[in-house]
């Protein structure tokens, strides 16, 4: 991408209507704009954080045999009403209204029920199963209060899966895969070492979860853990009973801060059993699918690596969600910088490197500071100077030094081969 032809523009000014970092820097840096409270646009360099992101999610996902699908968000009451979960009582961030017919609806804010309802359709044997179903979709949830910018929001993406298993132990397995999986999507986004599995409530869900949370100052929960054990638990669950299943005792636990970035639910046969989804057993026998829920907050997600990993500079990505991997700065308008400039552009991005190329006409204190705000993990910068020598000038968002290097170098530190930057 060319930033001459980029619609969106940075700003040197702090949004006056925000506290939070993440909403801060991805608005000054022109990836999301704020429609209202807990509710935000993601402009083309956010939403190239969070395709990122979802490439991440998506193939992990594949990888433990999930099949993507996408679901309506419109959501009929009776539906809900099966399971009793229609209920302000039960349930208090539903958005709902009413279609012309005079017929309720409300906004999705979850999809077990209409999974359910779904699958019921495609699944009667044993040999149907197991199933397992996930999508990338927005949720609306009527929050009391909409903080933490995307950390926290009434609008906001979400991968929700969906497990279908003829037994307890075929439910487990999944399960357990499915953990496996979420701890390798956290470690690739950079967020693997502060991410622990944490024991704690189901809420609307179900009696209890197990939750995904990350160590960050800027977090709405409290977690106890002990880093040595690798053992997490939420605060609400902290009883003696819960220190005795997971074998620690209270001496031994840490307070932190902390953001959920995913959880999953066992819900067993209950909800099956509530809205009659069954199938036939090898016995001919009708019994109950075993049903879980899993989810993971893409555009959380993207809020917590902001909140984590920015500096005083501006947001500092992970290069496997950046919206770009280099960032190449062109500094004046003599034709031999810009021919310089040009060919690596091309070059780069002919082999599959994703490129942001600031050819604008401003000055270069502009072009750093933007470089610095954007969080690109590669800035090479091109100049009179590194043409007369032959080589670029090349720093990395993490460092003060900056440092010449070759058009092998650059392949190199990219993975391309010699071949290649021919």
């Amino acid at each position: 991408m060319r930033l001459s032809k980029l619609f969106t523009k940075t700003s040197k000014t702090t949004p006056a209507d925000e506290t939070a970092k993440n909403a801060q820097l991805l608005i000054q840096a022109g990836f999301i704009h704020k429609e209202m409270a807990g509710v935000y646009s993601y402009l083309p360099l956010g939403l190239m954080v969070i395709e990122n992101i979802k490439a991440i999610v998506r193939e992990e996902m594949n990888g433990i045999g999930g099949q993507e699908l996408i679901m309506s968000g419109l959501q009929p009451k009776e539906l809900w009403e099966t399971t009793g979960r229609w209920s302000d009582e039960t349930v208090d961030v539903w958005f709902k209204s009413k279609l012309k017919s005079g017929a309720e609806v409300g906004f999705g804010w979850t999809h077990e029920e209409p999974i359910v309802e779904t699958m019921k359709q495609y699944v009667d044997s044993y040999k149907d199963l197991p199933a397992n179903v996930y999508q990338f979709q927005t949720k609306l949830r009527n929050e009391l209060r909409a903080k933490s910018g995307i950390m926290r929001g009434r609008e906001f993406v979400m991968k929700d899966m969906y497990s279908c298993s003829t037994d307890a132990q075929q439910h487990e397995a999944f399960y357990q895969a499915t953990i496996a999986a979420y701890n390798r999507v956290f470690e690739r986004v950079g967020l693997g070492i502060d991410t622990y599995v944490t024991f704690a409530s189901g809420g609307a869900f179900t009696q209890f979860s197990h939750e995904f949370q990350t160590i960050c100052d800027a977090g709405e929960d409290i977690i106890y853990i002990n880093r040595e054990k690798g053992i997490a638990l939420n605060e609400e669950v902290l009883n003696d009973k819960t220190l005795a299943d997971l074998g620690v005792g209270r001496d031994e636990l840490e307070k932190v801060k902390s953001a959920e970035v995913g959880n999953i639910f066992n819900f067993g046969t209950q909800k099956s059993e509530q809205m009659d989804f069954a199938f036939t057993n090898e016995q001919g026998e009708r019994q109950y699918v075993h049903l879980g829920s899993y989810g993971i907050g893409i555009t959380r997600l993207m809020g917590v690596i902001a909140e984590k990993f920015a500096d005083d500079k501006g947001l500092v990505w992970p290069e496997s969600v950046a919206p770009a991997r280099v960032y190449i700065a062109r500094l004046g308008d003599d034709e031999t910088v810009t021919a310089e400039a040009d060919k690596l552009y091309t070059l780069l991005t002919a082999n599959g490197v994703s490129v942001l190329y600031d050819d604008r006409e401003v000055r270069p204190g502009q072009k750093f500071a933007d470089a610095d705000l954007f969080g690109i993990p590669h800035r090479i910068i091109i100049s009179e100077k590194t043409v007369a020598a032959g080589t670029f000038e090349y720093k990395s968002r993490v460092s003060d030094t900056a440092e010449a290097i070759t058009l092998d170098d650059v392949g190199k530190m990219l993975g391309l081969s010699t071949s290649q930057l021919l």
